[in-house]
């Protein structure tokens, strides 16, 4: 309690709980449907074109996330298109999307500052990183992200498991398709923040994964996904506070952990 309390007396971790906490909620729902859908990769290379689009907004000195969002959005626009036409599989237009962008990233880092703090944090997660303006727009995003997820539910519930039939029954596939792929770039860029570019998707594939080791209906999963991402940001935080270790390490280490123990419960129960 005495370490709660502390922690909670710092200004700049209260904002780390309140808009991690919104993010890996976010993840975590987005994350069931990419896994189902077999996107899964697609937050790592989103989040690497981020750290493409952070390094230009570093050179240029403006807002981060002024320049992440409309980048990482028109990125999953392009790697969904490119996907869908068949002439791409998914995974390698996410290798050579996310490469360029690390490449160019980095580039721009090395002909300006150099590889300094403010891009270490970036690269890895840092708490500190989140400024008064940066906490107040990632709410808001992070707001309309679950606001669009809850109100088109069934839709994405239907274009998750069968495309054809929902095709078929009128259903816009394309448009749904899209509209998560925005919702998932939104995420991603947030989420950046806190958990680092090298380490985002981590917070989107570990909470899915682990709930689908026990449990086998759509809505239980998306719960236990929702209660596991949340609690492992909270444990993974503390972590990184009391050892002073990388905030998105910490996190992606607890969700490994969590991992491990829905595996050897699978087992156990009979589930694999």
């Amino acid at each position: 309690m005495g370490l709660l309390k502390e922690i909670f007396s710092y200004g700049f971790m209260t904002r780390a709980f309140i808009v991690g906490g919104l993010v890996a909620l976010c993840a975590s729902l987005l994350g069931v449907i990419l896994v189902l859908k077999r996107y899964s990769m697609i937050g790592d290379g989103l989040s690497h074109v981020g750290f493409g689009a952070l390094s230009i907004a570093m050179v240029m000195n403006v807002a981060p996330l002024s320049i992440a969002v409309p980048v990482v959005v028109a990125a999953a626009f392009f790697l969904l298109r490119i996907s869908e036409n068949g002439k791409m599989k998914g995974d390698a237009a996410i290798g050579i999307i996310s490469s360029s962008a690390i490449a160019l990233g980095v580039t721009i880092t090395a002909l300006s500052s150099g590889m300094n703090a403010d891009v270490y944090s970036y690269m890895f997660g840092s708490v500190l990183s989140m400024g008064r303006e940066d906490v107040i727009l990632s709410v808001i995003l992070s707001i309309v992200v679950l606001t669009i997820f809850c109100l088109f539910y069934d839709k994405i519930f239907a274009i998750t498991f069968d495309e054809a039939f929902a095709k078929a029954t009128g259903t816009k596939v394309d448009f749904y398709n899209m509209l998560l792929a925005f919702l998932t770039a939104i995420t991603i860029v947030v989420g950046m923040r806190i958990m680092g570019t090298m380490l985002i998707s981590g917070l989107i594939i570990f909470p899915a994964l682990s709930s689908m080791r026990i449990f086998r209906s759509f809505k239980s999963v998306m719960l236990s996904a929702a209660i596991i991402s949340v609690c492992c940001f909270f444990i993974g935080i503390i972590i990184s506070y009391a050892w002073a270790i990388p905030t998105g390490a910490s996190i992606v280490l607890s969700n490994l952990g969590i991992f491990l123990i829905f595996v050897l419960l699978g087992k156990i129960l009979g589930r694999d």
